[in-house]
């Protein structure tokens, strides 16, 4: 049973703060270090500055960023920056955006064109925000589908011990054909919203708070039966559940208290605006690591196609020939893998030959496992051909993750990496599928966009 209840949230004040393009952040995961820097620039008052603090050197357990976001914080609180309401509410919170599978994303961002486009309507994303119920994973309400790293929750949790505050929401899908909250709550998006701001990729997100008891309990009601898998935000309700079990060791007598729930961004998967990007792996420091290596031992499993160019220009064609064909391997139920190595002349396109049995191949894994580009990509080609095991790719060892794909070009091209590895995306039914089974997918599978922002809404612990 999926328990999901309001909360006052603790929100930035505009008029003591500045303006929330200003404040609000991508989730932590996905700061990086330039980015980091862009956002202590724009503000003080950043998120940022919390959920991402500086590292100093000599920093010790009295003085880390951990303590330093806490302080800050409390700050924060006593200047009116950030402000509580008396009532608990559900959130409606939109997203309206372009997917940015076309190349003119970056170009229309950098040249403010995004609303001269004439073709095409933007989709819309639609979440309820509440607090949700923390379920450990067996319990059949929660369900994952990736595998979380130990680094990431260890921080996270010292974070949380520390600062005893969820600053981000996360991401999470149900399915409901009838779409019963989101026409129950539609009313609410008539008028003003309580919050709006655009984010650095064009992204408008908008948000309304909802304190109407009876929607409220008529939203519960909807969610009660309903199965919610994590879409992003892994380690951190990893890092809720680890946190929850010590607030109960510490407190063997009480019942469920505050550290019992988690924010959470809850989306129809029958709804529009699901956009999952795929994740591409550039690979670098492979000793031996050669192409026509390569090549020798995924011909026994692919069918190989070439894709050749001559110079800049002819290399964007060939890459999107090569994505076309990709895309259309896959609609005809293909596992179609792209790769680009360094001093080629050509992107290779490796087909998983018909002939190759799959389900001896991987006899445990599901059907819609094995209809997976990176199920093939991490098995069959790291592994096999070059020698990666489950463990480097763990450690990431010899890999690291690209969403743009003339991103994994320029890591070849400039001589930062030896080859880049390009996927399609999975799809929301695969997702569901697997996760719903009780499987997880190789890490960085999914790239659902775009990102829930962080700090429209924070939830402060009591006890």
């Amino acid at each position: 049973m999926a328990i999901i209840a309001p909360f006052a949230a603790l929100r930035y004040d505009e008029r003591k703060a500045g303006p929330l393009e200003a404040l609000l952040t991508q989730p932590y995961d996905k700061i990086t270090p330039e980015m980091q820097r862009e956002y202590f620039a724009r503000s003080p008052f950043n998120l940022a500055h919390l959920v991402k603090g500086e590292v100093r050197p000599g920093d010790t357990p009295e003085n880390s960023v951990y303590r330093r976001a806490a302080s800050l914080l409390r700050t924060w609180q006593e200047q009116g920056v950030l402000v509580e309401p008396k009532s608990p509410a559900l959130y409606l919170y939109w997203q309206e955006f372009w997917p940015p599978e076309m190349k003119e994303m970056k170009e229309m961002k950098e040249r403010k064109e995004r609303k001269e486009r004439k073709e095409g309507k933007p989709l819309i994303r639609k979440a309820i925000v509440a607090l949700g119920k923390l379920e450990p994973y067996d319990a059949g309400v929660v369900f994952r589908h990736e595998q979380t790293l130990t680094g990431p929750k260890a921080d996270r949790l010292e974070l949380l011990r520390t600062v005893k505050t969820q600053f981000e929401q996360i991401f999470l899908l149900y399915t409901d054909p009838a779409q019963q909250a989101e026409k129950l709550l539609e009313a609410e998006s008539q008028r003003p919203p309580d919050a709006r701001a655009e984010d650095d990729y064009g992204v408008i997100h908008t948000m309304w708070q909802v304190e109407d008891p009876a929607k409220i309990q008529a939203v519960q009601e909807i969610l009660r039966d309903k199965k919610l898998v994590i879409a992003d935000g892994h380690h951190r309700y990893e890092t809720g559940l680890n946190f929850e079990r010590e607030c109960r060791a510490a407190r063997p007598h009480d019942g469920p208290g505050d550290c019992s729930y988690i924010p959470m961004a809850l989306i129809n998967t029958e709804s529009e605006g699901i956009v999952i990007l795929p994740t591409h792996r550039v690979v670098k420091g492979i000793a031996g690591l050669s192409r026509e290596g390569f090549h020798a031992k995924a011909a026994p499993y692919f069918d190989r196609r070439q894709f050749r160019f001559f110079d800049a220009e002819t290399m964007e064609e060939a890459g999107r020939h090569l994505r076309q064909e990709m895309a259309a391997a896959a609609a005809r139920g293909r596992i179609a893998i792209g790769v680009l190595f360094a001093g080629a002349d050509s992107f290779d396109l490796l087909e998983l030959r018909l002939e190759v049995n799959r389900a001896q191949l991987w006899p445990g894994l599901l059907e819609a496992e094995r209809a997976l580009d990176v199920t093939a990509l991490h098995h069959l080609i790291f592994e096999r051909c070059l020698g990666v095991d489950e463990e480097a790719v763990r450690e990431e060892r010899f890999l690291t993750y690209v969403r743009e794909f003339e991103e994994g070009i320029h890591r070849v091209t400039s001589g930062e990496a030896q080859a880049c590895f390009f996927v399609n995306s999975v799809t929301i039914g695969q997702v569901m599928e697997i996760a719903l089974a009780g499987r997880v997918m190789p890490q960085k599978s999914t790239d659902f966009y775009p990102k829930v922002l962080s700090g429209l809404v924070m939830y402060r612990l009591r006890s």
